[in-house]
């Protein structure tokens, strides 16, 4: 992951704009009220201004009660989007917890035992770690938790809104004939594992691209108001990786090189693919290392609520001196990148003092 990169960090009910019906009871005003006893014009009647339909109210205006459906659409609106905004919960998260509650309530219903405890815990004298730290993740688990993510999106979607860009069905990834039945089953987590693995794998690309893939998908389903479903997770995915690899990965892989791994799809379609995603994303591919790290952290937190098995080992001291070793080595690079953007920007008082080069048109 490259400093640069870092840097470049309702319901059924009643239609509120329908106009309020006229009561029955409600009978016409009488020219009589407009006029004094002599038949001469009087002053104009007092009360609310009367609408075309004489109820009172102009019928063109929302009524009263439709104000909280405008605010609750303002809320939403104004919601932030958790792949921009490192407070905002991440999506993934939210809607994995449902599962796991109803996961341990069966459990516990059921009277299933927890089988044999693995986790270990932290002593005086031993500390027990994982091999992935935030600049340095492990792949493999990472995967397993990436992919952990995007079956709980898949199983938990709101409905199936897609775009034909992403539909499988007009787009094939393999020349062989797909059986429609494969379409009406959510893919299981091993399944989703495999094909993104192969991917990584095949492409070499590291472990905080899978995080930065997750960014992508959850920020494209967010602007492009769709769902990840069994007709378009591969599609969804694959434009997702192409992104990330593109951006974030030093060695970025071509698009020829894709369709050397997948061998029925075209450099053209993952070109056009690519486009789209980028012009769903509003070209918005800044991904802040806060936003990062919030990921990052969620995507243990999802193991952990799954027991996702992780190998856990006593830290030793030539783990620990790497470990800081890695450290001072990404204190140096943030350091650099804070003297960089201090060097480009300037406060509005020395605005006036900045030389600029004369510009040279052609």
């Amino acid at each position: 992951m490259s400093a640069k990169a870092i840097e470049s960090g309702g319901g059924d009910a009643t239609d509120p704009f329908r106009p309020e019906s006229p009561s029955d009871e409600e009978d016409e005003p009488s020219q009589s009220s407009n006029q004094t006893s002599d038949g001469s014009p009087g002053k104009p009647p007092q009360g609310p201004p009367q609408g075309p339909d004489g109820s009172g109210s102009d019928p063109r205006d929302p009524p009263k009660d439709g104000g909280s459906s405008f605010s609750h659409k303002a809320d939403l609106a104004l919601e932030p989007n958790p792949s921009d905004h490192p407070r905002a919960s991440t999506i993934f998260l939210s809607k994995s917890q449902t599962a796991v509650r109803q996961k341990k309530k069966s459990n516990h219903l059921n009277h299933v035992s927890p089988g044999q405890l693995t986790k270990k815990y932290n002593s005086c004298s031993t500390i027990f770690l994982d091999d992935s730290i935030v600049r340095q993740p492990n792949l493999r688990t990472t995967l397993k938790r990436m992919t952990l993510a995007i079956y709980y999106h898949i199983k938990n979607r709101d409905a199936d809104r897609s775009l034909d860009i992403f539909d499988e069905r007009l787009h094939p990834l393999t020349r062989e004939k797909i059986p429609e039945e494969y379409f009406e089953h959510d893919p299981e987590h091993e399944f989703i594992y495999r094909f993104v693995h192969t991917l990584f794998s095949a492409a070499l690309l590291t472990a905080d691209c899978a995080v930065v893939t997750l960014v992508y998908l959850e920020r494209l389903l967010t602007y492009a108001e769709i769902d990840i479903c069994p007709t378009n997770w591969k599609r969804i995915v694959l434009g997702a990786i192409l992104l990330a690899s593109r951006l974030w990965d030093d060695d970025a892989v071509r698009d020829v090189e894709y369709s050397q791994i997948l061998k029925d799809v075209t450099v053209e379609d993952m070109n056009e693919m690519e486009r789209h995603v980028l012009e769903l994303l509003h070209f918005n591919i800044n991904v802040p290392f806060s936003v990062y790290a919030k990921y990052y952290f969620d995507l243990r937190s999802l193991a952990h609520d799954n027991n996702l098995n992780v190998l856990f080992t006593p830290l030793t001291k030539q783990r620990a001196r790497n470990y800081e070793a890695i450290s001072r080595l990404c204190d140096d690079e943030y350091k650099d990148v804070c003297r960089a953007a201090m060097r480009r920007s300037f406060s509005a008082d020395h605005f006036i003092g900045i030389r600029r080069s004369n510009a040279i048109l052609s």
